[in-house]
């Protein structure tokens, strides 16, 4: 029996993924404890929003997760303020995008910072900190699966050291480059890193990462072509979750476009900054003007990108209006 944290848990949609995965007859078949210990000590989440936390909670006693009139599996505020006082076996997350936060403590320039002792290093990126934060989180064999945006993959600063950290204690197998627009603002490009947490050791943790490129000319709408599950089979596949140890590259010097490729961990921490901002197919439609989406998918893009630069000019006067002199 494992147990299952979300640190951002939103409206617990990840939560309702797992119980149903976890919950369904043809893949196990759960005893009565089982079924308790899936009820009421597999998940728990923090939210930092308090309308959003109350959508959390309705969501999981409609999906009979936890007990209404017990302790509740998601707690009110910011995960990032302390330490956790309890360990986890797995992290599935998506944290925020933007600088929320229920603390007002800055350093000389202003930003926001967690003063923690269990970080590896000082940062204003909230992202940065949720990774550390989860590092923390994670048992000596535990598991995370975490959305990032692009700039925790090759921010300079504190960003260089939590990856090069990452690589040294951490197994960081696998990265999945998305298209924009799945997860955040539109127009911000995501990925997803996995790693697994390992016992102290003088030895590096991570010894290959595997990349796969779900971007380059691969093209996605939220409304008129949404991303669906079927779309992602290829990844799962070459992913090999029952062993991932026996996982083959779709890359070779015969095929360069394909998606699928392996970096020995070195290559990576020679690069600038220990990038894992890594890329390789041509984008098509710069060499072809014959593979260039629809002009109205054209468009849509255009307007997306506008509202998504825009919305970040209204963030910057936001925070600018609100700064102490």
């Amino acid at each position: 029996m494992k147990i299952i944290a979300d640190l951002c848990c939103s409206s617990v949609g990840f939560f309702l993924a797992a119980q149903e995965y976890i919950a369904h007859p043809e893949r196990y078949t759960l005893d009565r404890e089982q079924k308790e210990f899936l009820k009421n000590q597999t998940f728990y989440g923090s939210e930092i929003v308090p309308a959003t936390y109350k959508t959390a909670l309705m969501n999981l006693y409609l999906h009979n997760i936890g007990d209404i009139y017990g302790t509740a599996p998601v707690t009110l505020g910011d995960a990032l303020l302390t330490a956790p006082g309890y360990r986890v076996d797995y992290v599935l997350t998506n944290p925020p995008f933007g600088k929320k936060s229920s603390i007002t403590f800055t350093n000389e320039e202003g930003d926001l910072v967690y003063n923690r002792t269990d970080f590896w290093t000082t940062s204003s990126n909230k992202q940065l900190n949720f990774v550390q934060h989860i590092n923390t989180l994670l048992n000596a064999r535990g598991k995370a699966a975490v959305v990032v945006p692009d700039n925790v993959l090759f921010e300079g600063g504190a960003g260089e050291t939590v990856r090069r950290k990452l690589l040294e204690t951490t197994d960081l197998h696998a990265i999945l480059h998305l298209p924009t627009g799945i997860f955040y603002k539109p127009g911000v490009k995501v990925n997803v890193i996995f790693f697994d947490k390992r016992p102290a050791s003088p030895e590096r943790q991570t010894k290959e990462v595997w990349v796969y490129d779900f971007r380059t000319n691969v093209h996605f709408t939220l409304k008129q072509h949404p991303m669906t599950d079927a779309d992602l089979e290829d990844f799962i596949c070459c992913f090999h979750p029952e062993n991932r140890h026996q996982r083959h590259e779709t890359w070779s010097e015969d095929n360069p476009d394909g998606r699928w490729r392996k970096f020995a961990v070195q290559k990576i921490l020679d690069r600038d900054k220990a990038s894992l901002d890594i890329f390789w197919s041509k984008d098509k439609s710069l060499a072809d003007l014959d593979s260039l989406p629809a002009p109205d998918v054209l468009a849509l893009d255009i307007i997306e990108n506008l509202q998504s630069a825009l919305d970040g000019f209204q963030e910057l006067m936001q925070q600018l209006n609100t700064t102490p002199e």
